[in-house]
């Protein structure tokens, strides 16, 4: 029976592990995680992660193929294959501080490995990691090898968090990448037969080691880029009485640019866009290609400048200051549909407000009170660090109250901001919301998720991303 073993029980691991268990009966599958809490989690019926379908697959896979366990050494030195899909942070100090990627979890993983095998092993970086790491691990098993021959292989992963169980039933590629040697091509071949239970074959792309590992940063950082172009695009749409949405529309008719990832907003967020065009910035200076770097930058720097235009306007528009104000907050995730917080925009706004002493009371049905104080007290970077690093009790901080209703947020606000697409933000009664906030009541749309005219009717002054400006604001422009 090939056994397989995944290092890393998080966003990445756990889902595609599942699937893969899902898929294959005939293959055991272990996801081993030094977390006791997370892998109790996982063995629990509340799953330490929320995403739609994944409760059914493990249900149904768990203690048939499908194992959780603390005991990585044991089911490392069993398997066939190793997946590791470990926390690679960008770093916070040292060569490379805010944008190379730090490996030191990465380094462990793979000495462990070194440590307890006792047969050949294929090892797949499942996490996303900088171009030539896969050369940087296949020295350090080299070195430790004790005879055991090891192959690298490069299986970046492709999931969009909501529709992650989604995507790995019907993924649009698998990517594998290994050297183009025969012990790698064998390897490649070993990988492939898995994923070919249910992928059809000309959907499986193997390439060389560093064109699977550099897809997968440059993937992310194409779609970053069209976020950022858009939003870009709505600060000048808002300047000239242009509609984004109507632009980007327009735009995406046509079939050399396609109508994805065209929706203005606050601004991206998710565990990788911003941390891996960091990193593929950092690449580009080492390879002394300055000007390449540079562009990269700027989809980043676009970025922030959305959400600080966002608080600008939050503030300009209520007389310049929301110092005690209470102002509503609806939606944390980075998206609708998970639970996921890291690199939110809603973080970003929320201290902006925060800096200006607004009390914020903020709703999401997915992130927990404790979730949502870390994030705001914690520095920047720290989130990619494992949990057990991270810090535990959360600052205090006394202008912020988390409910568990959006009427209840809103009641008395003086504001609120919509900053996570949730589709049961669509249908809140606008009216009784109305009826229960200070006067005049402001709506701040971070996601262009409301009828701003409806709104407009029942009373609310609306600032909708990239619309034409409401007439009370035209009076008030946001400080860029």
């Amino acid at each position: 029976m090939v056994k397989i073993c995944c290092i890393g029980a998080g966003y990445v691991g756990g889902p595609t592990m599942a699937v893969i268990a899902f898929k294959c009966p005939a293959i055991e599958v272990a996801v081993v995680d030094i977390s006791v809490a997370r892998i109790a989690a996982w063995n629990s019926d509340q799953l330490p992660i929320y995403e739609p379908g994944l409760e059914d697959i493990v249900t149904q896979c768990r203690g048939k193929n499908l194992f959780f366990s603390t005991e990585v050494e044991k089911h490392v030195s069993e398997a066939n294959i190793i997946f590791v899909s470990v926390n690679t942070p960008t770093k916070a100090r040292g060569l490379g501080a805010g944008k190379a990627a730090d490996l030191t979890y990465w380094e462990s993983a793979a000495r462990m490995i070194a440590d307890v095998s006792k047969n050949d092993k294929i090892v797949v970086e499942k996490s996303t990691v900088p171009v030539k790491t896969a050369e940087a691990i296949e020295k350090i098993l080299t070195h430790n090898s004790n005879g055991i021959k090891y192959q690298i292989l490069s299986n970046p992963e492709f999931l969009a968090e909501g529709t992650a169980i989604q995507d790995l039933f019907n993924p649009d590629r698998v990517l594998i990448g290994g050297r183009e040697t025969p012990g790698g091509q064998k390897a490649i071949q070993a990988l492939k037969e898995v994923y070919a239970h249910w992928v059809p074959e000309d959907r499986i792309i193997c390439t060389n080691l560093w064109s699977a590992e550099l897809s997968k940063l440059a993937a992310n950082a194409f779609l970053a880029q069209r976020i950022s172009s858009v939003n870009a695009m709505s600060a000048l749409c808002e300047a000239t009485g242009a509609d984004v949405t109507q632009v980007s529309h327009a735009v995406g008719k046509d079939t050399r640019v396609g109508s994805k990832f065209l929706n203005a907003s606050v601004g991206f967020g998710g565990s990788c866009f911003q941390k891996d065009i960091l990193s593929l910035v950092y690449i580009c200076e080492c390879n002394g290609l300055k000007e390449v770097a540079n562009y990269w930058k700027q989809v980043i720097q676009v970025n922030d400048y959305q959400k600080n235009r966002f608080v600008n306007r939050v503030v300009s528009s209520m007389f310049n200051t929301v110092s005690g104000k209470k102002i509503a907050i609806l939606g944390f995730a980075f998206k609708k549909d998970t639970g996921d917080t890291r690199e939110t925009p809603a973080i970003d706004v929320c201290k902006g407000l925060l800096g200006d002493n607004a009390n914020l009371s903020i709703y999401d049905p997915q992130v927990t009170e404790d979730q949502i104080r870390k994030d705001l007290s914690m520095r920047k970077f720290d989130w990619d660090n494992p949990i057990h690093l991270q810090p535990m009790s959360p600052t205090v901080l006394k202008q912020l109250n988390v409910v568990w209703d959006a009427y209840a947020a809103t009641k008395g606000a003086h504001g609120l901001c919509l900053l996570t697409e949730w589709d049961e933000f669509k249908t809140l009664d606008f009216k009784k919301i109305y009826d229960n906030m200070q006067k005049p009541a402001f709506v701040f749309d971070g996601r262009n998720i409301v009828d701003e005219q409806k709104l407009r009717e029942i009373g609310f002054i609306v600032y909708s991303i990239g619309k034409p400006l409401d007439g009370w604001l035209k009076d008030m422009p946001a400080v860029a």
